[in-house]
């Protein structure tokens, strides 16, 4: 059966849709699409007409999307995506693929990075293009072949690798801990604490494990990535609850001390994720096994 021609709008029109429905203003389109407001204007008319469905709402000079237009928008912009990844790939064409990694940033600049020159040297002929993210996307709407995660192995619809488990340890500036001896937890839990994002539960998760039930809140601030955090505990702000491989060098140094005797394992570990309609890809199918001769969860991280 031959598909209407009317069901294939322009990629033009499609575009200013798209990105309509992400900015939310005709002029912030147009500076992205590097055109008029008029022509964004006529885009969207174009696509509207096309299907035959009112999509754009039109309140004075604003312009929005209905809600039919915002949910054609979602799933086009897959798509869209899609077709920008294929066109990126025919264009570089390495002969043996192109592997789209999300990484997770101190983690793979500490730990994937200083490995890649042996993959290099063994898949001369694969890409490995890297976009940091800090937390958990959908690959359906993400062009990523596969990402390093740090967790569970429960990402939908995907396969996993072990890479390593972590060990962590309660850090803080001299200043905070002038004897520089280990604390009590109970000691831990009353000085001011820092959070890193994505682990929202670390520090009560480390408490259990000191046989400290925490029922409550901790208070604190939170930050992002362990390169603020770890900022953060060095000007003396507050204890930080850090992947030991990470303060190493500060811990020998005096620039931190530790609050307790030894590292404690951290629940979650880091991982290789895939989704499974990409599990045979001949790119990642290389990375992986790979990856998993360096996937030697004991070993120490290279400093």
């Amino acid at each position: 059966m031959k598909t209407p021609r009317r069901l294939y709008p322009s990629i033009s029109s499609l575009r200013a849709l798209e990105a309509l429905d992400r900015l939310g203003s005709a002029s912030a389109v147009a500076e992205e699409l590097a055109l008029t407001q008029s022509a964004v204007s006529r885009q969207l008319q174009a696509v509207e007409q096309q299907m035959g469905v009112e999509l754009i709402r039109r309140d004075r000079k604003r312009l929005s999307l209905t809600p039919a237009a915002q949910k054609y928008a979602t799933e086009i912009r897959k798509v869209l995506n899609q077709i920008a990844q294929a066109s990126l790939r025919l264009q570089v064409a390495p002969m043996g693929g192109t592997l789209n990694l999300a990484i997770l940033p101190t983690f793979g600049m500490r730990w994937l990075v200083p490995r890649l020159p042996d993959f290099a040297r063994l898949h001369p002929d694969v890409t490995v293009n890297m976009s940091t993210r800090l937390q958990p996307f959908a690959f359906a709407t993400e062009a990523f072949d596969a990402a390093i995660h740090f967790g569970q192995a429960d990402w939908p619809d995907t396969g996993s690798l072990l890479l390593r488990h972590e060990q962590v340890v309660p850090v803080c500036a001299p200043v905070l801990l002038p004897h520089r001896k280990p604390v009590r937890p109970g000691e831990i839990r009353r000085m001011p604490l820092l959070h890193i994002q994505t682990r929202p539960l670390a520090w009560r998760n480390w408490f259990a494990r000191q046989g400290i039930t925490v029922t409550t809140a901790l208070p604190g601030t939170t930050y992002d990535q362990f390169a603020t955090i770890t900022q953060a505990a060095l000007h003396g702000l507050g204890v930080a609850l850090m992947p030991d491989y990470l303060v190493e060098r500060d811990l020998a140094q005096g620039h931190l001390v530790a609050l307790h005797d030894r590292p404690t394992e951290a629940q979650g570990a880091y991982y290789l994720v895939w989704p499974q309609d990409k599990a045979q890809d001949p790119a990642l199918q290389a990375f992986r096994d790979w990856l998993e001769t360096q996937a030697q969860p004991e070993d120490p991280l290279p400093r």
